[in-house]
């Protein structure tokens, strides 16, 4: 949806329109095993990571050993986890094969010089706090529903059932809003593979957009920025 947007903002100007139902039939089709692909190898990893603390947690083997081995699976865990973000961008964008879409945007990446950017994202920070927010508002909304029919917790002390109306609310709360805030945070990612590649269409169709993401962009990374304007140019 978010690359309709930028490449044919006519065919999606409402949240009704086609580019949203082409978008889920590609998700439920042709994409459908790139993205299980990408999911089952992020599964199988957490499952590794899960066996090899049990047996830490249970004394197997050789402790300093396991701790070395749960180290690099973490560490493989978040390199699946980061190679999936972006593949899935390209997979969505262009419909390539998960096994085409990571090693085209990393090398899109690469020729833009864009490494800071992609280790500076304040996006999910922000997001972070946001679902955090929620989820305790949501606590506190718990917490009230409590206070006006205590007879939903019957049989549970006063002050404890405060505290478990205001951990439910906050558990389910948090779970809810990063469901939600991560389709945002999915959006600002395909907004910085477009940007990298195809500014000069964001540009046309969004001049006053463009015109302030280039200069927050340009007093943030100006060397990056700079790559990027000359091969626009070009």
């Amino acid at each position: 949806v978010v690359g309709t947007w930028w490449f044919s903002p006519s065919d999606a100007r409402s949240c009704c329109s086609p580019s949203v139902r082409d978008s889920f039939v590609r998700a439920t089709s042709t994409s459908f095993g790139s993205i299980c692909l990408g999911s089952l190898l992020v599964a199988m990893v957490q499952v590794l990571n899960h066996l090899v603390r049990q047996a830490r947690r249970h004394g197997r083997g050789n402790g300093v050993l396991l701790c070395i081995i749960e180290c690099l699976v973490s560490v493989l865990q978040s390199l699946i986890e980061y190679f999936n973000k972006w593949a899935f961008v390209y997979v969505g964008l262009y419909g390539y094969s998960y096994v085409e879409a990571g090693p085209k945007v990393m090398e899109l990446f690469r020729m833009r010089g864009w490494g800071a950017i992609l280790n500076d994202q304040l996006v999910y920070r922000v997001l972070s706090w946001m679902s955090f927010i929620m989820g305790a508002l949501s606590g506190l909304v718990g917490v009230l529903v409590v206070v006006v029919h205590p007879s939903l917790l019957r049989g549970v002390d006063a002050k404890d059932a405060t505290w478990v109306a205001f951990g439910v609310g906050l558990i389910v709360g948090t779970i809810l809003s990063n469901i939600l805030l991560s389709i945002l945070g999915s959006a600002v990612d395909t907004v910085v593979v477009c940007f990298a590649e195809a500014p000069a269409e964001f540009r046309h169709s969004y001049p006053e957009f463009s015109e302030r993401m280039e200069e927050a962009w340009c007093n943030a990374f100006p060397t990056e920025f700079q790559v990027i304007a000359n091969s626009t140019l070009v």
